[in-house]
């Protein structure tokens, strides 16, 4: 500020310094001047001076004033800067409103929307994420295979496949997977008799075996029966010597290695009990994860007469208004087996009530309870009065042909969901995992729901909340909930998402 001050009077006689100022008495006085010569010289030294005083204020000015401005203009860059970053995040931000199809957020809960511009439907999914990954566990078509011949694998191993269809689907896929671990030859598996539904159905009644073991002819060895030269095959049924016991459940590759694959090789012929969950996922190689898919979703195919039966009955479920329509299939897991393992009471008939307090008892004495069915359903129906069962679309004399065999019946509920444009679980068992699965494997088209059980209680418990609230909050928690696309993690479930392993990007 003082140099400014100095400047302000162009012309002027240079302010003395604060030293000078001090020693001057008068302004007068003649101390204050330098003595005068009569030569030019003495004449035109105050000139020089103003002019050298001058020209130093002047660039002394113009350096301020360049730190001033300078200073100055990188604040405006900045702002500028600024500005210019917001303009750029309110216009994403307004695209990507436009183009999303659904609310993204909801009660601070973030979902993560498809960046295209779809309208939101309930009955397929958006086709940004049905054309992102393709199925790639089928078959190699020309590959040469290097599986040894029938009399040089370790030996045969032979299964077991317990539970209802689903799980013994499953375990008919850890079967081929375990045999292609040790390089062993499987025996067809065994449907063990259910202790429910006391269900006497074998493989090839559900199944066709040909394709089964054609298909997977290049992957491991299948024989439909135990060898010949095996004579006491009720051994392998009740010795303890021909069974491997005590695998654990999810175990790793390397455990059949080292502990079953030592006893396949000096007795020949094994049979593993029990095999339910008995190979991890995460502690596997890939490709035996993508040749358990390979079973899944190719080789393990059903009888033409079960596939047709479930064709008529999605035809059926399309027409039943004269007019082709989508429908939903809902798993409600309503069945005795699943009412017998829990402790609900279903507030049945007085009928209904003695069969399963006497069916509990004598099978779970611990967990007696009672049972019911109809009653609850009333509610459902009042609310969906299209709503039917197989039972409904065919006569009895279509259904008799599959009574025999439970499994069956089993069979066609599950190609039904498979086939419908909606499918809607009420419980994460078997059953729906491999349907989700399987949908998910077909391209993620047709929509899989999975129930936030959580936040449904948390909406179903509030009595004051009103009937739009609660849609609305169904259908924004459940937008990210409908088979799409799924990073896997440690320790999943291929059989309900197979996408690592078994997709591959489009």
């Amino acid at each position: 500020m003082a140099e400014l001050r100095h400047s302000s009077s162009i012309g002027g006689r240079a302010t003395p310094s604060p030293r000078k100022r001090d020693d001057v008495t008068s302004p007068l006085s003649t101390e204050n001047h330098p003595p005068r010569d009569d030569d030019d010289g003495g004449r035109d030294r105050y000139p020089r001076d103003r002019f050298r005083s001058l020209f130093s204020n002047h660039f002394q000015l113009l350096d301020e004033s360049a730190r001033f401005y300078s200073h100055n203009f990188k604040i405006l860059l900045l702002f500028i800067t600024i500005l210019a970053f917001a303009g750029m995040y309110s216009v994403y931000s307004v695209i990507s409103h436009l183009n999303a199809p659904y609310l993204c957020t909801k009660d601070g809960i973030t979902l993560h929307c498809p960046h295209v511009k779809e309208p939101p439907s309930l009955w397929e999914n958006p086709l940004s994420a049905t054309t992102s990954w393709k199925s790639c566990a089928e078959r190699r078509i020309g590959a040469i295979s290097d599986l040894p011949e029938a009399n040089e694998t370790n030996g045969y191993i032979f299964i077991h496949a317990e539970g209802g269809l689903n799980q013994q689907r499953i375990a008919i896929c850890n079967a081929v997977a375990v045999a292609k671990i040790m390089n062993a030859t499987l025996i067809l598996p065994v449907l063990k008799q259910d202790q429910i539904w006391k269900d006497q159905t074998k493989f090839e009644d559900i199944f066709d075996v040909d394709h089964f073991i054609d298909y997977l002819k290049d992957d491991v060895q299948i024989v439909r029966d135990i060898p010949s030269w095996f004579t006491d095959k009720s051994e392998l049924f009740t010795s303890i010597r021909r069974t491997v016991k005590n695998i654990p459940k999810y175990a790793p590759a390397q455990f059949y290695i080292d502990n079953v694959l030592p006893r396949i090789k000096e007795k020949k012929i094994m049979a593993l009990k029990p095999f339910v969950d008995r190979l991890g996922y995460d502690n596997v190689p890939q490709e035996i994860n993508r040749l358990r898919c390979r079973v899944n979703y190719h080789a393990l195919k059903f009888l033409p007469e079960i596939d047709e039966m479930a064709e008529r009955l999605v035809a059926r479920m399309r027409n039943r208004t004269g007019s082709s329509n989508p429908f939903m299939a809902l798993h409600l897991r309503f069945e005795k087996g699943m009412v017998g393992l829990s402790f609900c009471d279903f507030v049945g008939t007085r009928a209904e009530k003695a069969l399963m307090g006497l069916y509990r008892l004598k099978e779970w004495p611990r967990r007696f309870k009672v049972y019911g069915g109809q009653n609850r359903m009333a509610p459902l129906r009042n609310m969906f009065p299209n709503l039917v069962t197989k039972e409904e679309l065919t006569t009895k004399d279509e259904l008799d042909g599959f009574r025999k065999h439970v499994t069956s019946l089993a069979a066609l509920d599950f190609l039904v969901c498979l086939k419908s444009d909606v499918f809607v679980m009420t419980h994460g068992g078997n059953f729906a995992k491999l349907i989700i699965g399987a949908r998910r494997y077909m391209g993620h088209r047709q929509k899989s729901i999975k129930p936030d059980k959580g936040l449904l209680s948390k909406s179903l418990g509030d009595p004051y909340m009103g009937w739009a609230t609660f849609v609305e909050d169904v259908v924004i928690t459940h937008q990210t909930r409908t088979g799409l696309p799924e990073a896997t993690f440690p320790n999943y479930d291929i059989w309900e998402n197979p996408l690592t392993p078994c997709m591959c990007k489009a």
